[in-house]
């Protein structure tokens, strides 16, 4: 079941876009199932996760804050350092005919120090 929804999902989706994005791509289906990771997401996660829960990986926090997400549609937005590095975390739910699907993270390095512009 979970291999034809795969397939299903990766022949309806067109991921080529975010493949090799400078960010990493994570998406997941309604129930956590990862669907499809880009190269950048790869790199920093590790290969072979794609088909797997991604609720393992996450603080009983995080998994509380997904499930909220996909209960009802809101996003979230994070700023991280780790190893040095500052990373902005985009989440937010992604529909299929109006009901929502699962989710997609995007994280993406930032700067140390980065303008803000009020327009």
């Amino acid at each position: 079941m979970l291999h034809r929804f795969l397939a299903d999902m990766m022949e309806h989706t067109d991921f080529n876009w975010a493949e090799q994005m400078n960010c990493a791509v994570t998406v997941c289906d309604a129930g956590g199932v990862i669907v499809y990771m880009n190269e950048r997401s790869r790199a920093t996660f590790g290969d072979g996760l794609v088909g797997t829960n991604l609720f393992p990986c996450h603080s009983a926090a995080s998994q509380e804050k997904i499930r909220n997400m996909l209960a009802t549609g809101e996003s979230n937005a994070y700023t991280i350092s780790k190893n040095g590095v500052r990373k902005m975390i985009y989440q937010t739910p992604w529909r299929r005919d109006g009901q929502i699907a699962g989710m997609v993270e995007i994280s993406m390095v930032i700067p140390e120090e980065m303008p803000h512009y009020v327009r």
